[in-house]
């Protein structure tokens, strides 16, 4: 099995493995991983996946490769980059609208 992964920037990748959720791994938020990306530039990207597999079967002497490959259907999601300032101010900016991050 194997999956394409094309992030919507012009960047793709090639991975053995489908990536999972980072609490199934048990890596804290934003730990990078093998399918994770960083996007350059905010914007809106459609991102997509397309999973091959392959087969084999054991008619009782062993595996035996079966020709030709299983192409399942792209898997997409938009994917909305945005930049985040913070600021630490004393009181919410509803309280001090003039204050530094606000």
């Amino acid at each position: 099995m194997s999956h394409h992964f094309d992030y919507g920037d012009g960047i793709q990748l090639d991975s053995a493995t489908p990536g999972a959720a980072w609490d199934a791994t048990g890596q804290a938020q934003f730990t990078p991983t093998d399918t994770s990306h960083v996007y350059k530039e905010p914007g809106t990207y459609t991102a997509s996946v397309i999973t091959t597999y392959t087969a084999e079967i054991d008619l009782g002497t062993g595996w035996i490769p079966v020709s030709g490959t299983l192409t399942g259907p792209s898997a997409t999601q938009q994917i909305r980059v945005v930049k985040a300032r913070t600021a630490l101010v004393q009181n919410t900016c509803t309280e001090r609208p003039s204050a530094p991050g606000c």
